[in-house]
């Protein structure tokens, strides 16, 4: 590269960036070493001007720090923290009113959960001794509860230790010498089926609320069970699953059967109002125990199934969390990470959880689903290449029924989202830089207006989003004229089917044949060449070179630009200006068709042209026997829309048929696709 000339030089020796930074540096070194006013003064002039003089640079600078999710993230945050320094197992009061000196609550439990530092372990086996020097002054001032201990050796066994005790390896460093007693107490302390089944029954007939908590403890136990020392032993998986199942299946109608709830009780409310009754009281440290203890399952499980129901069932459960601000924050955090990075029932039944939680409580809960829930969706928009396009889909519609819940609210964070695209664009049509375009040319700004489109498509007839959709037009119009090349054709068609849907979900006109007619009539310079790989518009943004000589690129051009043209069409196939409408695209389409070689996409094209032109001369035999002039508005609205509610028409059946070869050309390429990965993975390993 020969050298600058010196008006080259001259410019960047005042214009580049790295000159501007190192004049930054010298202007602050100048602020040091010299203490006199006159000379800061005429530093901070000259850093004016230059300021001045380069103000489009640091605005470029500044567009590069910036973020599709801002007008999220100051409503992303976890909010309240949990001022509770329990452990989770129960250690409340939970006697009733004429118990007064009897705690069985803190006699089922310990002070601390054992810590996996063997340290420990002489602290935690004294805190058992005057627990059991407790029991037994328990028992001597209460007789009943000493004849149920009695009757119960497995309810006994639990609050001897079983839960919070280490087993074989605890008491081998903590002890001297195992005796045989101990060795049958460290056999009780394993959970069998058996007893699961009665503390049930204890619970069920007897409303035995000394055996809920062991219960509870049991199941906070299995809920951590491999994450940190517990004591208690599970006898086989059986066992394990059972408790699971029988905690998450009974414990909101226990909880509400304990408060006096109906189970049809679904209002925060209701259990607001209970928080200064004794009843509450008693019965708080159990929901806190078993929400806590869900939520810590939610996290630790990976079974989708497993998931799944515990979602289900804690749905149930959803008043209690007014009481607890941080489990709620928890709640939406996990709900809508599961919602993001699931899959099929167990994202279903995370988001309807996250539209129970939005729709329940306050405002500022809407909020923090919103931004949390933009900022998933936009976590799983950053590949490079689309894998799960049905699940994105998914994510789409969701989110927009979020934002449906409140739309004035949401239609304020879209509004700032669309402008930070708009800035977005507007940095790219005036620089042209690869970071500008490649920003441009991502899932993350494509997903986010197919948020936005699908927002205004579903809210549209119900409230006034007349200057966000024509925001939304202008925005995507600008990033169609900002990729003209063959390599963006897949961007270019989605911002086709954004603008037809939008068209569609207001019924206002917006041109875009002459657009999808320059995709059709692309031609490859130098001849037809090689088949090439599949290919699928919709799982890319941008092809790479060597598939833009390929017969197959070639094809999916026409067959996707007769697809965005069927759309179109139809959505004004009975409109009484159809016959203008259809005037110059048929004129391009003949064109195309008679300099068009290959029998098979001369076949679609003729097709397409033979059903225009019948719904051409369909609606002109209409229009003529019409009395009204076109300034009537009210007739001109109303024409033929008998049939258009009927969908008889020829055109509308032909775009049915297209809908149908489109499926089945997309299953077909899924397949391919999914069998050239799995070998790819084959070949790897």
């Amino acid at each position: 590269m020969g050298k600058l000339g010196k008006k080259a030089r001259k410019f960047a020796k005042k214009n580049l960036p790295s000159v501007l930074r190192d004049r930054r540096k010298k202007k602050a070194l100048f602020k040091k070493r010299y203490s006199s006013k006159n000379v800061q003064s005429n530093v901070e002039d000259q850093a004016k001007l230059i300021d001045h003089s380069n103000e489009r640079n640091t605005e470029v600078e500044a567009f590069e720090d910036f973020s599709l999710e801002a007008p999220f993230m100051e409503n992303d945050c976890d909010g309240v923290v949990d001022s509770s320094d329990s452990d989770g197992y129960l250690s409340e009061d939970i006697s009733n009113e004429n118990e007064t000196e009897s705690e069985p609550g803190k006699l089922l439990e310990g002070d601390k959960c054992p810590s996996e530092l063997m340290m420990q372990n002489r602290k935690i086996q004294e805190n058992l001794a005057v627990q059991k020097s407790k029991l037994e002054r328990l028992k001597r001032k209460d007789p009943s509860f000493s004849k149920f201990l009695e009757k119960h050796k497995d309810i006994e066994a639990m609050q001897n230790g079983a839960v919070f005790s280490d087993e074989d390896d605890m008491s081998n460093h903590g002890r001297d010498s195992v005796t045989e007693d101990n060795q049958g107490k460290n056999k009780g302390r394993v959970l069998t089926v058996s007893a699961i089944s009665s503390w049930c029954r204890l619970i069920k007939e007897e409303h035995k609320e000394e055996a809920f908590v062991c219960l509870l403890n049991a199941y906070r136990a299995a809920c951590h069970y491999g994450t940190e020392s517990i004591g208690l032993r599970f006898q086989n998986a059986e066992t394990f699953c059972s408790l699971i199942m029988s905690v998450l299946s009974e414990a909101d109608n226990i909880l509400r059967g304990f408060l006096g709830l109906s189970s049809s009780s679904y209002k925060k409310e209701a259990v607001l109002e209970l928080k200064d009754t004794p009843q509450w009281v008693n019965v708080k440290p159990l929901i806190k125990s078993y929400l806590r203890s869900t939520l810590s399952l939610l996290d630790q499980v990976t079974d989708s199934e497993i998931l799944a129901f515990a979602l289900t069932q804690l749905r149930d459960s959803l008043p209690f969390f007014a009481a607890f601000p941080y489990l709620l924050q928890r709640l939406i955090k996990t709900t809508i990470h599961l919602w993001a990075t699931g899959g099929g029932m167990l994202s279903s039944a995370s988001f309807s959880i996250v539209l129970d939680v939005a729709s329940i409580f306050t405002t500022d809960c809407f909020d923090n689903c919103l931004a949390k829930a933009f900022v998933a969706y936009l976590a799983q928009s950053r590949a490079t290449d689309i894998v799960n396009n049905k699940h994105l889909q998914f994510l789409r519609n969701s989110l927009v029924d979020l934002c449906s819940l409140d739309v004035q609210k949401s239609l304020s964070k879209a509004t700032v989202s669309v402008r930070q695209l708009a800035k977005v664009l507007q940095w790219g049509l005036r620089t042209k830089k690869k970071e500008a375009l490649q920003r441009i040319c991502s899932w993350e700004y494509a997903n986010c207006i197919n948020l936005w489109v699908g927002f205004i498509a579903r809210n549209v007839w119900d409230y006034d989003l007349q200057a966000f959709f024509f925001t939304m037009v202008q925005l995507i119009n600008g990033v169609v004229r900002l990729f003209p090349g063959p390599r963006y054709f897949p961007l270019r068609l989605n911002c086709f089917q954004w603008l037809n849907d939008l068209s569609n979900s207001t019924g206002v006109f917006i041109p875009i044949t002459s657009f999808v007619l320059d995709v059709l009539e692309y031609k490859i310079v130098g001849g037809r060449g090689k088949p090439g790989p599949t290919l699928f518009f919709q799982s890319v943004l941008k092809l790479p070179k060597s598939c833009l000589k390929s017969q197959t690129f070639q094809d999916e051009c026409i067959t996707s630009a007769i697809e965005q043209l069927s759309s179109h069409f139809l959505q004004w196939s009975y409109h009484i200006s159809f016959p203008e409408l259809a005037t110059v695209p048929l004129i391009r389409l003949k064109k195309f068709n008679e300099s068009e070689t290959k029998e098979s996409l001369c076949r679609a094209v003729k097709h397409l042209i033979e059903q225009v032109e019948k719904n051409v001369d369909s609606v002109q035999k209409k229009r003529n026997e019409v009395a009204f002039s076109p300034n009537d508005h009210q007739s001109v609205e109303t024409f033929l829309q008998f049939e258009k509610s009927s969908l008889s028409s020829p055109f509308s059946q032909y775009y049915r048929s297209v809908l149908d070869k489109a499926a089945l050309r997309g299953s077909h390429k899924n397949e391919k696709i999914s069998l050239s990965r799995r070998d790819k993975s084959k070949r790897k390993r």
